[in-house]
Protein backbone atom coordinates (compact mmCIF):
# COMPACT_ATOMS: atom_id res chain seq x y z
CA UNK A 1 0.00 0.00 0.00
CA UNK A 2 2.79 2.38 0.96
CA UNK A 3 4.66 1.51 -2.26
CA UNK A 4 1.54 2.28 -4.31
CA UNK A 5 1.13 5.57 -2.47
CA UNK A 6 4.76 6.43 -3.22
CA UNK A 7 4.27 5.75 -6.94
CA UNK A 8 1.05 7.80 -7.03
CA UNK A 9 2.68 10.71 -5.22
CA UNK A 10 5.69 10.64 -7.54
CA UNK A 11 3.49 10.67 -10.63
CA UNK A 12 1.38 13.49 -9.21
CA UNK A 13 4.49 15.55 -8.52
CA UNK A 14 5.85 14.94 -12.01
CA UNK A 15 2.57 15.77 -13.71
CA UNK A 16 1.38 18.63 -11.48
CA UNK A 17 0.98 22.06 -12.99
CA UNK A 18 1.99 24.99 -10.80
CA UNK A 19 -0.86 26.24 -8.62
CA UNK A 20 0.12 29.87 -8.22
CA UNK A 21 -0.75 31.53 -4.91
CA UNK A 22 -0.66 35.15 -3.84
CA UNK A 23 3.03 35.69 -4.60
CA UNK A 24 3.85 39.04 -6.17
CA UNK A 25 6.30 39.11 -9.09
CA UNK A 26 9.44 41.07 -8.18
CA UNK A 27 9.43 43.18 -11.31
CA UNK A 28 6.42 45.49 -11.19
CA UNK A 29 4.37 44.71 -14.29
CA UNK A 30 4.37 47.97 -16.24
CA UNK A 31 2.49 48.69 -19.36
CA UNK A 32 2.24 49.02 -23.06
CA UNK A 33 0.55 51.98 -24.67
CA UNK A 34 -1.78 52.42 -27.57
CA UNK A 35 -3.77 54.99 -29.65
CA UNK A 36 -7.38 56.05 -29.37
CA UNK A 37 -9.89 54.52 -31.75
CA UNK A 38 -13.63 54.46 -32.01
CA UNK A 39 -15.33 51.53 -30.31
CA UNK A 40 -16.32 49.19 -33.12
CA UNK A 41 -19.00 46.54 -33.26
CA UNK A 42 -17.36 43.49 -31.70
CA UNK A 43 -17.43 39.88 -32.70
CA UNK A 44 -20.06 37.82 -30.96
CA UNK A 45 -19.32 37.20 -27.30
CA UNK A 46 -18.30 33.57 -26.73
CA UNK A 47 -21.04 31.51 -25.15
CA UNK A 48 -20.17 30.72 -21.51
CA UNK A 49 -19.97 27.07 -20.40
CA UNK A 50 -22.44 25.74 -17.81
CA UNK A 51 -21.76 26.90 -14.25
CA UNK A 52 -19.67 24.58 -12.08
CA UNK A 53 -21.10 25.98 -8.83
CA UNK A 54 -24.76 26.66 -8.12
CA UNK A 55 -25.71 30.17 -7.06
CA UNK A 56 -27.18 30.12 -3.54
CA UNK A 57 -30.21 32.23 -2.61
CA UNK A 58 -31.41 32.97 0.91
CA UNK A 59 -33.53 35.44 2.89
CA UNK A 60 -31.68 36.00 6.18
CA UNK A 61 -27.98 36.28 5.43
CA UNK A 62 -25.13 34.84 3.40
CA UNK A 63 -21.49 33.85 3.77
CA UNK A 64 -19.23 33.03 0.81
CA UNK A 65 -15.80 31.58 1.57
CA UNK A 66 -13.05 29.46 0.04
CA UNK A 67 -14.27 26.25 1.72
CA UNK A 68 -17.75 24.93 2.60
CA UNK A 69 -16.87 24.26 6.27
CA UNK A 70 -15.69 27.85 6.73
CA UNK A 71 -18.86 29.28 5.18
CA UNK A 72 -20.97 26.98 7.37
CA UNK A 73 -19.12 28.21 10.47
CA UNK A 74 -20.04 31.79 9.61
CA UNK A 75 -23.69 31.01 8.94
CA UNK A 76 -23.99 29.17 12.28
CA UNK A 77 -22.85 32.38 13.98
CA UNK A 78 -25.50 34.36 12.08
CA UNK A 79 -28.15 31.85 13.12
CA UNK A 80 -27.14 32.31 16.77
CA UNK A 81 -27.77 36.05 16.50
CA UNK A 82 -24.28 37.21 15.67
CA UNK A 83 -23.75 40.06 13.23
CA UNK A 84 -21.72 40.09 10.01
CA UNK A 85 -18.52 40.94 11.91
CA UNK A 86 -18.95 37.99 14.29
CA UNK A 87 -19.60 35.71 11.32
CA UNK A 88 -16.62 37.05 9.37
CA UNK A 89 -14.22 36.42 12.26
CA UNK A 90 -15.56 32.89 12.77
CA UNK A 91 -15.27 32.21 9.04
CA UNK A 92 -11.75 33.66 8.85
CA UNK A 93 -10.56 31.47 11.72
CA UNK A 94 -12.24 28.39 10.29
CA UNK A 95 -10.80 28.94 6.82
CA UNK A 96 -7.31 29.09 8.34
CA UNK A 97 -7.81 25.43 9.32
CA UNK A 98 -9.61 24.09 6.27
CA UNK A 99 -7.54 26.06 3.72
CA UNK A 100 -4.25 26.19 5.68
CA UNK A 101 -2.09 26.85 2.64
CA UNK A 102 -3.51 30.35 2.18
CA UNK A 103 -4.02 32.06 5.55
CA UNK A 104 -3.77 31.65 9.29
CA UNK A 105 -2.46 32.97 12.61
CA UNK A 106 0.95 33.61 11.05
CA UNK A 107 -0.40 36.07 8.45
CA UNK A 108 -2.47 39.22 8.13
CA UNK A 109 -5.13 40.94 6.07
CA UNK A 110 -7.71 43.68 5.61
CA UNK A 111 -11.33 43.69 6.76
CA UNK A 112 -13.72 46.20 5.17
CA UNK A 113 -16.94 46.81 7.11
CA UNK A 114 -20.08 48.84 6.42
CA UNK A 115 -22.51 49.36 9.26
CA UNK A 116 -26.19 49.23 8.35
CA UNK A 117 -27.42 51.73 10.95
CA UNK A 118 -25.02 54.56 10.18
CA UNK A 119 -23.72 53.82 6.69
CA UNK A 120 -20.20 54.29 8.08
CA UNK A 121 -17.40 52.29 6.47
CA UNK A 122 -14.06 51.34 8.03
CA UNK A 123 -11.08 49.19 7.14
CA UNK A 124 -9.22 47.21 9.77
CA UNK A 125 -5.67 46.95 8.50
CA UNK A 126 -3.90 44.00 10.10
CA UNK A 127 -1.21 43.77 7.47
CA UNK A 128 2.10 42.30 8.63
CA UNK A 129 5.05 44.64 9.31
CA UNK A 130 8.78 44.26 8.77
CA UNK A 131 10.85 43.48 11.89
CA UNK A 132 12.94 46.28 13.38
CA UNK A 133 16.08 44.59 12.08
CA UNK A 134 14.89 44.85 8.47
CA UNK A 135 16.93 47.04 6.12
CA UNK A 136 16.54 48.05 2.45
CA UNK A 137 19.57 45.91 1.50
CA UNK A 138 18.82 42.94 3.77
CA UNK A 139 18.77 40.44 0.91
CA UNK A 140 21.68 39.54 -1.34
CA UNK A 141 20.58 39.94 -4.96
CA UNK A 142 22.42 38.42 -7.93
CA UNK A 143 21.19 38.97 -11.49
CA UNK A 144 17.95 40.40 -10.15
CA UNK A 145 17.16 37.37 -7.97
CA UNK A 146 17.36 37.01 -4.20
CA UNK A 147 19.99 34.45 -3.25
CA UNK A 148 18.53 31.24 -1.76
CA UNK A 149 15.00 32.67 -2.17
CA UNK A 150 15.55 34.19 1.29
CA UNK A 151 12.69 36.69 0.94
CA UNK A 152 10.32 33.87 0.03
CA UNK A 153 11.34 30.73 1.92
CA UNK A 154 12.58 30.41 5.49
CA UNK A 155 12.89 32.56 8.57
CA UNK A 156 14.13 35.81 6.98
CA UNK A 157 11.03 35.89 4.78
CA UNK A 158 8.71 36.30 7.78
CA UNK A 159 7.13 39.64 8.72
CA UNK A 160 5.44 40.27 12.08
CA UNK A 161 1.94 38.70 11.88
CA UNK A 162 -1.14 40.88 12.39
CA UNK A 163 -3.88 38.25 12.04
CA UNK A 164 -4.72 37.63 15.70
CA UNK A 165 -4.60 41.33 16.62
CA UNK A 166 -6.76 42.39 13.67
CA UNK A 167 -9.53 39.83 14.09
CA UNK A 168 -9.58 40.39 17.85
CA UNK A 169 -9.92 44.16 17.37
CA UNK A 170 -12.75 43.71 14.85
CA UNK A 171 -14.67 41.47 17.22
CA UNK A 172 -14.09 43.59 20.33
CA UNK A 173 -14.97 46.91 18.68
CA UNK A 174 -17.72 45.92 16.24
CA UNK A 175 -18.88 42.39 17.04
CA UNK A 176 -21.39 41.10 19.59
CA UNK A 177 -19.85 37.76 20.55
CA UNK A 178 -16.81 36.62 22.54
CA UNK A 179 -13.60 35.51 20.88
CA UNK A 180 -13.76 32.10 22.56
CA UNK A 181 -17.22 31.50 21.08
CA UNK A 182 -16.42 32.34 17.46
CA UNK A 183 -13.22 30.26 17.65
CA UNK A 184 -15.03 27.01 18.41
CA UNK A 185 -15.56 25.85 14.79
CA UNK A 186 -11.87 26.38 13.99
CA UNK A 187 -10.81 24.50 17.12
CA UNK A 188 -13.14 21.62 16.24
CA UNK A 189 -11.87 21.36 12.66
CA UNK A 190 -8.22 21.39 13.79
CA UNK A 191 -8.81 18.85 16.57
CA UNK A 192 -11.00 16.40 14.65
CA UNK A 193 -9.32 16.89 11.29
CA UNK A 194 -10.50 17.82 7.82
CA UNK A 195 -10.92 15.78 4.66
CA UNK A 196 -8.25 16.77 2.17
CA UNK A 197 -9.77 18.02 -1.08
CA UNK A 198 -8.29 17.54 -4.54
CA UNK A 199 -7.39 21.24 -4.51
CA UNK A 200 -5.49 21.06 -1.21
CA UNK A 201 -3.78 17.82 -2.22
CA UNK A 202 -2.60 19.42 -5.46
CA UNK A 203 -1.26 22.48 -3.65
CA UNK A 204 0.63 20.30 -1.15
CA UNK A 205 2.18 18.37 -4.04
CA UNK A 206 3.09 21.61 -5.79
CA UNK A 207 4.82 22.85 -2.63
CA UNK A 208 6.36 19.53 -1.61
CA UNK A 209 9.93 20.82 -1.72
CA UNK A 210 9.14 23.82 0.49
CA UNK A 211 7.21 21.75 3.01
CA UNK A 212 9.96 19.12 3.15
CA UNK A 213 12.60 21.70 4.17
CA UNK A 214 11.00 22.22 7.60
CA UNK A 215 10.42 19.21 9.91
CA UNK A 216 7.61 20.85 11.91
CA UNK A 217 5.81 21.67 8.66
CA UNK A 218 6.35 18.26 7.11
CA UNK A 219 5.03 16.64 10.28
CA UNK A 220 1.64 18.28 9.67
CA UNK A 221 1.30 18.44 5.89
CA UNK A 222 2.99 15.21 4.76
CA UNK A 223 1.82 11.67 5.48
CA UNK A 224 4.63 9.14 5.81
CA UNK A 225 6.84 11.74 4.13
CA UNK A 226 4.54 12.06 1.12
CA UNK A 227 1.79 14.52 0.13
CA UNK A 228 -1.73 13.87 1.36
CA UNK A 229 -4.10 12.49 -1.25
CA UNK A 230 -7.67 13.68 -1.78
CA UNK A 231 -9.90 11.96 0.76
CA UNK A 232 -7.21 11.61 3.44
CA UNK A 233 -7.86 13.00 6.91
CA UNK A 234 -5.55 15.85 8.00
CA UNK A 235 -5.48 16.48 11.77
CA UNK A 236 -3.60 19.41 13.36
CA UNK A 237 -3.76 19.01 17.13
CA UNK A 238 -0.95 21.54 17.69
CA UNK A 239 -3.04 24.19 15.92
CA UNK A 240 -6.06 23.24 18.04
CA UNK A 241 -3.95 23.66 21.18
CA UNK A 242 -2.75 27.10 20.04
CA UNK A 243 -6.28 28.21 19.19
CA UNK A 244 -7.51 27.08 22.62
CA UNK A 245 -4.75 29.10 24.25
CA UNK A 246 -5.82 32.25 22.39
CA UNK A 247 -9.50 31.56 23.16
CA UNK A 248 -8.67 31.29 26.87
CA UNK A 249 -6.15 34.13 27.23
CA UNK A 250 -6.91 36.51 24.35
CA UNK A 251 -4.56 38.06 21.79
CA UNK A 252 -1.91 39.04 24.35
CA UNK A 253 -0.81 35.42 24.62
CA UNK A 254 0.18 35.61 20.93
CA UNK A 255 2.05 38.91 21.14
CA UNK A 256 3.36 38.97 24.72
CA UNK A 257 2.92 35.48 26.21
CA UNK A 258 3.81 31.84 25.55
CA UNK A 259 3.20 31.95 21.81
CA UNK A 260 5.40 35.05 21.42
CA UNK A 261 8.12 33.32 23.42
CA UNK A 262 8.03 30.27 21.13
CA UNK A 263 8.13 32.37 17.94
CA UNK A 264 10.99 34.56 19.17
CA UNK A 265 13.01 31.55 20.35
CA UNK A 266 12.59 29.72 17.02
CA UNK A 267 13.48 32.88 15.09
CA UNK A 268 16.67 33.41 17.10
CA UNK A 269 17.71 29.79 16.61
CA UNK A 270 17.26 29.90 12.82
CA UNK A 271 18.50 33.31 11.72
CA UNK A 272 15.10 35.01 11.69
CA UNK A 273 14.70 38.70 12.47
CA UNK A 274 11.51 38.82 14.55
CA UNK A 275 11.98 39.42 18.28
CA UNK A 276 9.53 39.35 21.14
CA UNK A 277 9.71 43.16 21.15
CA UNK A 278 8.52 43.18 17.51
CA UNK A 279 5.55 41.04 18.45
CA UNK A 280 4.69 43.12 21.53
CA UNK A 281 4.78 46.33 19.48
CA UNK A 282 2.36 45.18 16.78
CA UNK A 283 -0.87 47.20 16.50
CA UNK A 284 -3.59 46.94 13.84
CA UNK A 285 -4.91 50.17 12.31
CA UNK A 286 -8.40 51.44 11.57
CA UNK A 287 -8.38 53.28 8.26
CA UNK A 288 -10.73 55.13 5.95
CA UNK A 289 -11.43 53.10 2.79
CA UNK A 290 -10.94 54.46 -0.71
CA UNK A 291 -14.06 55.03 -2.75
CA UNK A 292 -15.19 55.86 -6.25
CA UNK A 293 -18.09 55.31 -8.60
CA UNK A 294 -18.67 53.17 -11.67
CA UNK A 295 -21.70 53.80 -13.86
CA UNK A 296 -23.75 54.97 -10.88
CA UNK A 297 -22.60 52.32 -8.39
CA UNK A 298 -20.52 53.34 -5.37
CA UNK A 299 -17.30 51.31 -5.04
CA UNK A 300 -15.66 51.09 -1.59
CA UNK A 301 -12.39 49.26 -1.14
CA UNK A 302 -9.09 48.89 0.73
CA UNK A 303 -6.67 51.85 1.05
CA UNK A 304 -2.85 51.83 1.18
CA UNK A 305 -0.78 49.97 2.29
CA UNK A 306 -2.95 47.84 0.03
CA UNK A 307 -2.73 48.98 -3.56
CA UNK A 308 -5.78 46.89 -4.37
CA UNK A 309 -8.74 49.18 -3.85
CA UNK A 310 -7.08 52.19 -5.43
CA UNK A 311 -6.21 50.34 -8.61
CA UNK A 312 -9.53 48.48 -8.86
CA UNK A 313 -11.12 51.93 -8.97
CA UNK A 314 -8.47 53.21 -11.41
CA UNK A 315 -9.27 50.31 -13.77
CA UNK A 316 -13.00 51.02 -13.56
CA UNK A 317 -12.40 54.75 -14.10
CA UNK A 318 -10.55 53.99 -17.34
CA UNK A 319 -13.19 51.50 -18.50
CA UNK A 320 -15.89 54.11 -17.93
CA UNK A 321 -14.57 55.96 -21.00
CA UNK A 322 -15.68 53.04 -23.21
CA UNK A 323 -18.95 51.32 -23.97
CA UNK A 324 -17.85 48.05 -22.38
CA UNK A 325 -21.25 46.43 -22.82
CA UNK A 326 -21.23 47.16 -26.55
CA UNK A 327 -17.72 45.73 -26.91
CA UNK A 328 -19.07 42.43 -25.59
CA UNK A 329 -17.77 40.03 -22.98
CA UNK A 330 -14.33 38.50 -23.63
CA UNK A 331 -14.36 39.49 -27.30
CA UNK A 332 -11.05 40.45 -28.95
CA UNK A 333 -11.75 44.18 -28.66
CA UNK A 334 -12.89 43.86 -25.05
CA UNK A 335 -9.80 41.89 -24.04
CA UNK A 336 -7.56 44.32 -25.93
CA UNK A 337 -9.07 47.14 -23.87
CA UNK A 338 -8.65 45.25 -20.59
CA UNK A 339 -5.05 44.40 -21.45
CA UNK A 340 -4.03 47.97 -22.14
CA UNK A 341 -5.88 49.31 -19.08
CA UNK A 342 -4.25 46.73 -16.80
CA UNK A 343 -0.77 47.58 -18.08
CA UNK A 344 -1.25 51.29 -17.34
CA UNK A 345 -2.57 50.60 -13.87
CA UNK A 346 0.33 48.35 -12.93
CA UNK A 347 2.84 50.88 -14.23
CA UNK A 348 1.33 53.39 -11.77
CA UNK A 349 1.26 50.80 -8.99
CA UNK A 350 4.95 49.99 -9.40
CA UNK A 351 6.03 53.62 -9.18
CA UNK A 352 3.79 55.17 -6.59
CA UNK A 353 2.47 52.59 -4.14
CA UNK A 354 3.98 51.84 -0.72
CA UNK A 355 3.36 52.15 3.01
CA UNK A 356 1.65 55.56 3.45
CA UNK A 357 3.42 55.95 6.81
CA UNK A 358 6.72 56.07 4.93
CA UNK A 359 6.02 57.32 1.39
CA UNK A 360 3.62 59.89 -0.01
CA UNK A 361 1.06 58.12 -2.19
CA UNK A 362 -0.73 60.44 -4.69
CA UNK A 363 -4.02 58.83 -3.77
CA UNK A 364 -6.43 61.49 -5.00
CA UNK A 365 -4.72 61.59 -8.38
CA UNK A 366 -4.77 57.83 -8.81
CA UNK A 367 -8.49 57.81 -7.97
CA UNK A 368 -9.30 60.76 -10.23
CA UNK A 369 -11.63 60.17 -13.17
CA UNK A 370 -9.87 62.93 -15.11
CA UNK A 371 -6.51 61.24 -14.58
CA UNK A 372 -8.00 57.93 -15.72
CA UNK A 373 -9.40 59.63 -18.83
CA UNK A 374 -5.95 61.01 -19.61
CA UNK A 375 -4.33 57.58 -19.10
CA UNK A 376 -6.88 55.85 -21.34
CA UNK A 377 -6.98 58.35 -24.19
CA UNK A 378 -4.24 56.70 -26.27
CA UNK A 379 -5.51 53.11 -26.02
CA UNK A 380 -5.78 51.54 -29.45
CA UNK A 381 -8.28 48.70 -29.77
CA UNK A 382 -6.54 47.53 -32.94
CA UNK A 383 -2.99 46.98 -31.79
CA UNK A 384 -0.73 46.53 -28.79
CA UNK A 385 1.35 49.55 -27.94
CA UNK A 386 4.94 49.96 -26.94
CA UNK A 387 6.06 49.98 -23.32
CA UNK A 388 5.10 53.08 -21.36
CA UNK A 389 6.11 54.55 -18.03
CA UNK A 390 3.80 55.46 -15.18
CA UNK A 391 1.60 58.51 -15.53
CA UNK A 392 1.70 61.67 -13.40
CA UNK A 393 -1.24 61.56 -10.97
CA UNK A 394 0.19 64.47 -8.94
CA UNK A 395 -1.37 66.88 -11.41
CA UNK A 396 -4.78 65.53 -10.36
CA UNK A 397 -4.23 65.66 -6.60
CA UNK A 398 -7.01 67.48 -4.80
CA UNK A 399 -8.26 66.01 -1.88
CA UNK A 400 -1.38 31.87 -2.49
CA UNK A 401 -4.40 34.80 0.20
CA UNK A 402 -8.10 33.99 0.74
CA UNK A 403 -11.30 36.01 0.68
CA UNK A 404 -14.69 35.85 2.34
CA UNK A 405 -17.81 37.95 2.05
CA UNK A 406 -20.68 38.35 4.53
CA UNK A 407 -23.93 40.32 4.54
CA UNK A 408 -26.32 39.86 7.46
CA UNK A 409 -30.08 40.40 7.66
CA UNK A 410 -29.62 43.90 9.12
CA UNK A 411 -27.57 44.94 6.09
CA UNK A 412 -24.15 44.97 7.77
CA UNK A 413 -21.53 44.11 5.16
CA UNK A 414 -18.05 42.63 5.46
CA UNK A 415 -15.42 41.94 2.80
CA UNK A 416 -12.33 40.30 4.29
CA UNK A 417 -9.13 39.27 2.53
CA UNK A 418 -6.31 37.60 4.46
CA UNK A 419 -3.10 35.83 3.56
CA UNK A 420 0.20 34.23 4.48
CA UNK A 421 1.42 35.39 1.02
CA UNK A 422 2.52 32.45 -1.17
CA UNK A 423 0.92 29.05 -0.66
CA UNK A 424 2.33 27.65 2.59
CA UNK A 425 3.91 31.04 3.30
CA UNK A 426 7.58 30.88 4.29
CA UNK A 427 7.24 27.14 4.82
CA UNK A 428 8.00 27.64 8.51
CA UNK A 429 5.89 26.18 11.31
CA UNK A 430 7.19 26.93 14.80
CA UNK A 431 7.46 23.52 16.51
CA UNK A 432 4.43 22.86 18.72
CA UNK A 433 2.31 25.79 17.46
CA UNK A 434 0.81 24.19 14.35
CA UNK A 435 0.45 27.26 12.11
CA UNK A 436 2.45 28.52 9.14
CA UNK A 437 4.36 31.78 9.23
CA UNK A 438 3.99 34.19 6.31
CA UNK A 439 6.55 35.15 3.70
CA UNK A 440 5.31 38.75 3.42
CA UNK A 441 8.86 40.15 3.15
CA UNK A 442 8.52 38.81 -0.41
CA UNK A 443 6.07 41.66 -1.05
CA UNK A 444 8.81 44.27 -0.65
CA UNK A 445 10.89 45.48 -3.57
CA UNK A 446 14.39 44.14 -2.90
CA UNK A 447 15.97 47.11 -4.70
CA UNK A 448 16.89 49.83 -2.14
CA UNK A 449 15.51 53.34 -2.63
CA UNK A 450 12.13 52.33 -4.04
CA UNK A 451 8.76 53.32 -2.56
CA UNK A 452 8.26 49.71 -1.48
CA UNK A 453 11.79 48.85 -0.29
CA UNK A 454 12.02 47.07 3.09
CA UNK A 455 12.60 49.02 6.31
CA UNK A 456 12.11 48.62 10.06
CA UNK A 457 8.42 48.57 11.00
CA UNK A 458 7.37 49.18 7.40
CA UNK A 459 4.35 47.47 5.85
CA UNK A 460 4.90 45.70 2.53
CA UNK A 461 2.70 46.67 -0.39
CA UNK A 462 -0.36 44.48 -0.82
CA UNK A 463 -2.83 43.84 -3.64
CA UNK A 464 -5.68 42.74 -1.35
CA UNK A 465 -8.92 44.30 -2.55
CA UNK A 466 -11.88 43.51 -0.28
CA UNK A 467 -14.63 45.54 -1.94
CA UNK A 468 -18.17 46.63 -1.14
CA UNK A 469 -20.60 48.05 -3.70
CA UNK A 470 -23.65 50.20 -2.97
CA UNK A 471 -26.55 50.86 -5.32
CA UNK A 472 -28.63 53.96 -4.57
CA UNK A 473 -26.91 54.11 -1.19
CA UNK A 474 -28.03 50.59 -0.23
CA UNK A 475 -26.06 47.33 0.14
CA UNK A 476 -25.52 45.63 -3.20
CA UNK A 477 -22.36 43.52 -3.23
CA UNK A 478 -19.46 42.24 -1.12
CA UNK A 479 -16.63 40.69 -3.12
CA UNK A 480 -12.91 40.00 -3.19
CA UNK A 481 -10.31 37.47 -4.23
CA UNK A 482 -6.86 36.05 -3.47
CA UNK A 483 -4.17 35.91 -6.13
CA UNK A 484 -1.40 38.49 -5.56
CA UNK A 485 -1.53 41.16 -8.30
CA UNK A 486 -4.28 39.16 -10.03
CA UNK A 487 -6.56 40.13 -7.12
CA UNK A 488 -6.93 43.61 -8.60
CA UNK A 489 -7.83 42.39 -12.06
CA UNK A 490 -10.07 39.59 -10.78
CA UNK A 491 -12.16 41.95 -8.65
CA UNK A 492 -12.43 44.52 -11.44
CA UNK A 493 -13.56 41.84 -13.92
CA UNK A 494 -16.20 40.47 -11.53
CA UNK A 495 -17.56 43.99 -10.99
CA UNK A 496 -17.66 44.70 -14.73
CA UNK A 497 -19.32 41.34 -15.41
CA UNK A 498 -22.16 42.28 -13.07
CA UNK A 499 -22.52 45.99 -13.84
CA UNK A 500 -21.71 46.04 -17.57
CA UNK A 501 -22.87 42.61 -18.67
CA UNK A 502 -25.73 41.92 -16.29
CA UNK A 503 -24.37 38.62 -15.00
CA UNK A 504 -25.47 36.96 -11.79
CA UNK A 505 -22.90 36.80 -8.99
CA UNK A 506 -22.06 33.16 -9.77
CA UNK A 507 -21.77 33.82 -13.52
CA UNK A 508 -19.56 36.85 -12.85
CA UNK A 509 -17.21 34.85 -10.62
CA UNK A 510 -16.96 31.82 -12.89
CA UNK A 511 -16.50 33.76 -16.15
CA UNK A 512 -13.10 33.26 -17.78
CA UNK A 513 -10.52 35.85 -16.67
CA UNK A 514 -7.41 37.47 -17.99
CA UNK A 515 -4.41 39.26 -16.52
CA UNK A 516 -1.61 41.16 -18.23
CA UNK A 517 1.91 42.41 -17.67
CA UNK A 518 4.50 43.84 -20.02
CA UNK A 519 5.40 40.33 -21.19
CA UNK A 520 2.08 38.75 -22.05
CA UNK A 521 -1.69 38.54 -21.77
CA UNK A 522 -2.57 35.57 -19.58
CA UNK A 523 -5.94 34.00 -20.41
CA UNK A 524 -7.88 31.04 -19.11
CA UNK A 525 -8.23 28.16 -21.54
CA UNK A 526 -11.96 28.78 -21.85
CA UNK A 527 -11.24 31.89 -23.90
CA UNK A 528 -11.90 30.54 -27.43
CA UNK A 529 -8.95 29.98 -29.74
CA UNK A 530 -10.32 32.40 -32.34
CA UNK A 531 -10.40 35.16 -29.71
CA UNK A 532 -6.82 34.39 -28.70
CA UNK A 533 -5.73 34.47 -32.34
CA UNK A 534 -7.46 37.82 -32.83
CA UNK A 535 -5.55 39.22 -29.84
CA UNK A 536 -2.28 37.94 -31.29
CA UNK A 537 -3.17 39.61 -34.58
CA UNK A 538 -3.35 42.90 -32.64
CA UNK A 539 0.26 42.34 -31.52
CA UNK A 540 -0.35 40.78 -28.12
CA UNK A 541 1.60 37.79 -26.86
CA UNK A 542 -0.96 35.40 -25.37
CA UNK A 543 -0.18 32.83 -22.69
CA UNK A 544 -2.91 30.24 -22.13
CA UNK A 545 -3.55 28.88 -18.63
CA UNK A 546 -5.86 26.07 -17.53
CA UNK A 547 -9.61 26.36 -18.03
CA UNK A 548 -10.19 27.13 -14.33
CA UNK A 549 -6.81 28.26 -13.04
CA UNK A 550 -5.80 29.19 -9.47
CA UNK A 551 -3.49 31.76 -11.08
CA UNK A 552 -6.53 34.00 -11.49
CA UNK A 553 -7.54 33.87 -7.81
CA UNK A 554 -10.61 32.55 -6.09
CA UNK A 555 -13.31 35.20 -5.80
CA UNK A 556 -16.13 34.89 -3.27
CA UNK A 557 -19.10 37.23 -3.24
CA UNK A 558 -22.52 38.02 -1.79
CA UNK A 559 -25.02 40.14 -3.72
CA UNK A 560 -28.20 41.59 -2.19
CA UNK A 561 -31.26 41.95 -4.42
CA UNK A 562 -33.11 44.85 -2.81
CA UNK A 563 -36.26 44.40 -4.90
CA UNK A 564 -36.72 40.78 -3.82
CA UNK A 565 -35.09 41.03 -0.40
CA UNK A 566 -32.81 38.10 -1.34
CA UNK A 567 -29.16 37.30 -0.76
CA UNK A 568 -27.31 35.68 -3.66
CA UNK A 569 -24.04 33.91 -2.93
CA UNK A 570 -21.36 33.12 -5.48
CA UNK A 571 -18.26 30.97 -4.89
CA UNK A 572 -15.23 30.31 -7.06
CA UNK A 573 -14.73 26.80 -8.47
CA UNK A 574 -11.05 27.65 -9.01
CA UNK A 575 -10.77 26.84 -5.29
CA UNK A 576 -13.07 24.90 -2.96
CA UNK A 577 -15.38 27.92 -2.66
CA UNK A 578 -18.89 27.67 -1.28
CA UNK A 579 -21.67 30.11 -0.46
CA UNK A 580 -23.98 29.23 2.43
CA UNK A 581 -27.11 31.13 3.41
CA UNK A 582 -30.13 30.70 5.63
Amino acid sequence: MKKLRTINAFLALVLSVSLVAGCTPKAPPPAQPPAQTEARKPAESPAPPPLKNVEVVSKNGMVAAAHPLAAEAGVEVLKKGGNAIDAAVATALAVSVVEPNASGLGGGGFMLIRFAKTGETVVIDYREVAPQKATPDMYKVVDGKVVDDADHIGYKAVAVPGYVAGLSLALKKYGTMKLADVMQPAIKYAEEGITVTATLSGIIKDNFDKISKFPATAKIYLKDGLPYEAGDKLVNKDYAKTLRLIAAKGPDVFYKGEIADAIAKDMAANGGLITKADLAAYQPSIRKPVSGTYRGYEIISSPPPSSGGTHVIEILNMLENYDVKKLGHNTPDALQLWTEVIRRVFADRGKYMGDPAVVKVPLDGLLSKEYAKERAKDIDLNKAGTEVTAGDPSAYEGAHTTHLSVIDKEGNMVALTQTIECFFGSGVVVPGLGFLLNDEMDDFDVEPGRANSPGPGKKPLSSMSPTLVLKDGKPFLSVGSPGGPRIITAVAQVLSNIIDHGMSIQEAIEAARIHADNQSVYVEGRIPEQVRQALEAKGQKVTVKKEYDLYFGGAQGVLFDTAKGEFHGGADPRRDGKAVGY
